[in-house]
């Protein structure tokens, strides 16, 4: 008897269904029929309403706020797979939440991130589809297949036609330089970085600076941003110093209230950041770029069982 092909099924937690919706619109497939909705004491409930039995399933949920609410929905929606059948259930996380917490850096504190790494697993999911991890050794906490986009080449796309020559990328911490590096070679251009302080969970004292700044035009680079506190701190330090304009790029905007009052300070000339969470720009300088086709395309050769080291490649420089 002749085998049929596992058939390509990609549903959205209520995350974001509209970046769910631009990956299916690159692969020109339908985004699956599910109800994803909550009962009155805030319960999270799941069902697919179409046949998924022997589907290669994509569950599209970033787990940023509500992260606990999101990680939970995401969970019950894997459960709900695996119990109709699915022959792969890969969890599709554009933005993984609880990354920060990856090690135990202080005394009777946990490490989330390998717990919630762990819950995925346990929920059944066969692999891990994810993008810009907050720190590189949370794709060893899962015990199945990780596989761990970059969105550096959405951003090169869109700043190779810059004119580069005035250009300096800073990295806002230390910990950041080996990324800001990366653009920097790419970029042809000068690299620095910020000497700050952590003064509070959502405030920051940037303290010095190494690099040209004088009548420059800086690039921050950066993995994410919250409360924009990092971000803010360095361009008002940079600005001090002599900075022409001040911009940054993240990967993940997940901001709350603090991070886009800050914003509307108007000391960050320009953030440059992904759909990988939710956003609503409203009136703050904010550029956002789609990374449905990176994702889309990571689904596809999946799906297909094709490479994706292609997909770590910079076209056009």
């Amino acid at each position: 008897m002749e085998m049929k092909e596992a058939s390509l099924k990609i549903f959205t937690g209520s995350s974001n269904p509209d970046l769910a919706k631009e990956i299916c619109n690159y692969l020109d497939v339908p985004l699956g029929d599910a109800l994803v909705t909550a009962f009155p004491d805030s319960e999270s409930f799941v069902r697919f309403n179409e046949n998924i039995r022997g589907a290669d399933v994509f569950l599209v949920q970033s787990t940023c706020s509500p992260a606990n609410h999101n990680v939970m929905e995401l969970l019950i929606m894997i459960d709900a797979a695996k119990r109709a059948s699915a022959s792969r259930v890969t969890a599709v996380l554009p933005f993984f939440g609880y990354a920060r917490q990856d090690r135990k850096d202080q005394p009777r504190v946990p490490i989330t991130s390998k717990l919630v790494a762990n819950l995925l697993v346990a929920a059944g999911a066969n692999r891990i589809l994810t993008m810009d991890l907050h720190a590189q050794q949370i794709q060893g906490f899962f015990d199945i297949p990780v596989d761990h986009l970059y969105a550096s080449p959405v951003f090169f796309e869109a700043l190779k036609e810059e004119n580069t020559d005035n250009l300096t990328v800073f990295s806002p911490d230390v910990g950041g330089m080996k990324m800001a590096n990366a653009y920097a070679e790419m970029l042809g251009c000068p690299l620095g970085f910020v000497a700050k302080r952590r003064t509070g969970a959502t405030t920051v004292e940037a303290m010095n600076l190494v690099g040209e700044v004088e009548g420059r035009d800086i690039l921050i680079i950066d993995d994410m941003t919250e409360t924009a506190g990092t971000l803010v701190a360095a361009a008002t330090l940079l600005k001090e110093r002599g900075a022409n304009t001040v911009r940054a790029i993240v990967s993940h905007g997940v901001l709350n209230e603090i991070g886009r009052e800050r914003l509307r300070q108007g000391v960050l000339d320009e953030l440059i950041t992904t759909n990988t969470v939710q956003l609503d720009t409203g009136d703050l300088p904010i550029r956002t770029l789609s990374v449905a086709p990176l994702l889309g395309e990571a689904i596809h050769r999946t799906h297909t069982d094709s490479s994706i080291s292609s997909l770590f490649k910079i076209k056009g420089f």
